[in-house]
């Protein structure tokens, strides 16, 4: 839905991406165990009615896609036929634990349109009993027959993009809805059926003052979600704040700053009784966590339906064609989207589970680390990093300092 996402931790290097592969040459050892590990869907919506200032995501306005011959109603077919060649590539898929349709702006589609996309994935994959079925949407673009709509159709779940309540701070970031807006919306979707419903949060944006993200906080807590992600602003290159920044319009967000606010944000939501289980994620119990991207960050399988959208299935990356009209010609065509893939090596895999885990309320098992690792750890609890008990317990988990301070954690825990 939007470049929300301050992740402390860059990626890992993986191996050189091969050229473009059907995603049929998947090994046989990569598909080995399909089924037994989370499996997910995701689908992205490409769509947007207004580019965002700090968005970098692979999203498109009208304006942009004119003369293309790029629709909804186009990609919705393409999206069909990638669904279904996904369910041959895979032979018997497993049922979906978790379906996410995010974008974009998935709630431009309206209800019918979301029930539409949910259909696709049943016929292709089905859902699994109690599978968590969420989609993003922005305030503006949703009202109560629209959250009853989908809630009928099986979406479980919605995450809203509120990203501040201060005006201010919207129009630095080119939000068009009205402050209130994202908190009522949350309560239409309760109202409609919806029965777990997320906020998502920016802090740390140029001209931000600690009391405009209290009262933001305040508004989330008041509409009484079970779920808050709130992201720390990461600029962008290539976006319209960061030319603004370049210029001298606004000042660049400051570190030490955003370390100050994501203690604010994670002292008012524990204090409300939603507690962290992911370094920008809380939750108020352990069955209103996000399911779809625990399942990212426990080494799951998934597949990304959808332009630029990315999937991976036992050791095996790929991702698609960026664009909405090149990706419906592709399929269109009986050809696949990919365009291209990496495997990785079994060194790789242990980085990103290292990585991945330790970010992680639950924390990573000590025993996966090698003996410098285990070393490495050790110091990082005296500094205050990890939590002593926990590692004594044989777990990796971080303190809120270590929270901020994660990347530097996970390189030590790797030795690099």
């Amino acid at each position: 839905m939007t470049r929300t996402s301050a992740e402390p931790l860059t990626a890992v290097s993986a191996t050189t991406p091969t050229a473009p592969a059907e995603p049929a040459d998947l090994p046989a050892e990569a598909l080995a165990g399909l089924g037994e590990r989370p499996f997910g869907v995701y689908v992205h919506v490409p769509f947007c009615a207004v580019r965002c200032g700090y968005c970098d995501f692979n999203t498109y306005t009208p304006s942009e896609l004119a003369g293309s011959g790029a629709s909804p109603a186009g990609w919705l077919d393409a999206m069909r036929a990638e669904l279904e060649l996904a369910a041959r590539v895979l032979g018997s898929p497993p049922p979906a634990d978790t379906v996410f349709v995010g974008g974009g702006t998935p709630s431009l589609l309206g209800g019918d349109g979301l029930a539409d996309v949910l259909g696709a994935v049943r016929a292709s994959f089905g859902l699994a009993a109690g599978a968590e079925v969420t989609t993003e949407a922005n305030p503006e673009s949703t009202s109560p027959e629209f959250f009853a709509r989908i809630a009928e159709a099986g979406y479980t779940r919605v995450s809203l993009g509120m990203q501040s309540a201060a005006p201010g701070v919207l129009a630095v970031l080119d939000r068009r809805h009205t402050p209130g807006r994202p908190a009522a919306a949350a309560v239409e979707a309760r109202a409609g059926g919806i029965g777990q419903v997320s906020l998502d949060l920016i802090y740390g944006t140029p001209g931000e003052a600690d009391d405009d993200l209290r009262r933001s906080l305040d508004a989330v807590l008041a509409a009484g979600v079970d779920h808050v992600s709130a992201y720390a602003l990461i600029v962008e290159e290539g976006t319209a704040l960061a030319r603004r920044i370049r210029r001298g319009e606004l000042a660049a967000p400051d570190d030490d700053v955003s370390a100050d606010r994501y203690e604010l944000v994670d002292e008012m939501l524990s204090g409300a009784g939603l507690g962290w289980y992911e370094v920008s994620n809380w939750a108020s119990s352990e069955a209103t966590r996000c399911r779809h991207n625990l399942g990212y960050w426990r080494d799951g399988d998934w597949w990304g339906a959808g332009p630029g959208a990315h999937s991976h299935v036992g050791g095996v990356r790929w991702w698609n064609v960026k664009h909405p009209a090149r990706y419906a010609t592709l399929l269109g065509a009986g050809a696949s989207p990919a365009a291209g893939r990496e495997e990785l090596t079994a060194e790789e895999r242990y980085e990103e589970r290292v990585m991945l885990q330790v970010r992680l309320a639950e924390g990573l098992p000590v025993r996966l680390l090698d003996e410098a690792g285990r070393g490495a750890a050790a110091r990082a609890a005296a500094d205050g990093l990890l939590e002593p008990a926990e590692l004594a317990a044989g777990r990796a988990v971080l303190t809120r300092r270590g929270r901020l301070l994660a990347d530097a954690v996970v390189r030590a825990l790797l030795g690099s």
